[in-house]
């Protein structure tokens, strides 16, 4: 009876769907849905363009100071942060939806960007021990492109509710909540008997991500002109709100459809995953200027930059696996703290040239940097850590 009763479950996508789910609150609905807001909010509570940038600047922070603690912790206390990403996300978005003035908003929303730090690296962790989860390499991706339905979500919820923004802030902070109590209740069929690895991985483990590293920085700064500068690009265009709002729609339905394309891009082999999704990214940052007004094409731009960035960032964590799976963990988050890394110094940078150069120079220049970042990964090959005999027996987890 007590088997019977239990919440545990040997089929894998139960909490392949609990960890999506977290993954599109705590990106998606948190961390991602701040601009889609931001006006509303500043009109109401009177916060300036130049605090308006310092959110998004703390809140960069506040996700990799998250995401170290992950890098630290993750193999070893993955329910902790399961927790830790809903209280901070959870917290966040209740303490942004009953603000009373700008300076708590700020506050909270700074707070609430931890929640997608912590989220990474622990279902990374959670998946790798989970016996339904662990044969299944595509379920990393298939978890890391909830982001694109979180992104969906949250553009329907503006739509539906703006210039409502607290009633949308505090649905965020409910489903964040809920999907994490899902993720910890489903976690039960767990790998027992091993060691955690050593919470500081070796200098030749971060000499093998050398490389990866670099191109997670250069994806991240040529992603930063649409995640910062395009709905700005397209509203100056003339396009109004509610078609900006659409834009952002299609880009969590191009990061959706990574759910669907994740087993192909795991067969492909990460080096040729990683030029294809980067690739969109570039194309799609330098289609966006050109088809500014086209809406029709502008649109497919948008899906296929979705695609791109949550595939791609996707594809970082196969890597990592391939290169020491027992570290994945690890290596996901020392990589998306390098991806957000490089959104914060892109944001910066490209900001400054559409100041002086305009639009066209900024997102062109976005572009070469995601190029450049095909170049950094693909070219030369990156070798593989030799892990300690824990991880020398489990392979590359089923990488190809």
């Amino acid at each position: 009876m007590k088997r019977a009763l239990s919440l545990r479950s040997k089929a894998a996508w139960p909490l392949v769907a609990a960890g999506t789910a977290l993954i599109a609150a705590t990106y998606g609905l948190i961390r991602l849905a701040y601009g889609l807001f931001l006006v509303d909010v500043q009109r109401e509570l009177g916060i300036e363009v130049a605090a308006a940038g310092a959110i998004s600047g703390g809140a960069s922070l506040m996700y990799c100071a998250a995401a170290l603690i992950g890098f630290l912790t993750a193999e070893r206390h993955a329910h902790a942060l399961v927790i830790a990403a809903a209280a901070a996300a959870g917290i966040g978005g209740a303490g942004m939806a009953l603000a009373s003035d700008g300076a708590v908003f700020v506050t909270f929303a700074i707070l609430s960007s931890a929640g997608a730090g912590f989220a990474s690296p622990a279902l990374v962790a959670v998946l790798q021990a989970n016996g339904a989860t662990r044969e299944r390499p595509d379920a990393q991706s298939q978890v890391n492109a909830g982001t694109g339905p979180g992104l969906i979500l949250a553009g329907v919820l503006a739509l539906a509710l703006l210039p409502d923004w607290r009633t949308a802030w505090l649905i965020s902070a409910g489903v964040t909540v809920a999907a994490a109590v899902a993720v910890v209740a489903l976690d039960r069929d767990r790998r027992a008997g091993e060691s955690p690895t050593r919470a500081l991985p070796p200098v030749s483990w971060f000499m093998a991500h050398a490389r990866l590293i670099a191109a997670a920085v250069l994806m991240g700064a040529g992603s930063a002109a649409v995640w910062n500068y395009g709905r700005t690009l397209l509203i100056d265009g003339g396009a109004d709100a509610t078609v900006s709002v659409g834009a952002w729609i299609a880009i969590g339905a191009g990061g959706a459809a990574a759910l669907v394309t994740a087993r192909g891009l795991v067969r492909m082999g990460p080096r040729a995953a990683w030029a294809l999704t980067v690739g969109a990214v570039a194309v799609a940052t330098a289609a966006l200027v050109v088809t500014q007004s086209i809406v029709p094409l502008w649109l497919v731009a948008c899906i296929a930059f979705g695609w791109g960035y949550t595939a791609g960032s996707g594809v970082l964590i196969t890597w990592t696996a391939r290169i020491d799976a027992p570290r994945a963990p690890a290596g996901t988050a020392m990589l998306f703290i390098t991806l957000i890394f490089g959104q914060a110094v892109g944001a910066a940078v490209l900001g400054w040239v559409i100041a002086v150069a305009g639009y066209g120079p900024a997102f062109a220049t976005a572009a070469g940097l995601s190029a450049v970042a095909i170049a950094t990964a693909c070219w030369a090959r990156t070798r593989r850590h030799q892990p300690q005999a824990r991880g020398a027996s489990r392979g590359a987890h089923g990488q190809p």
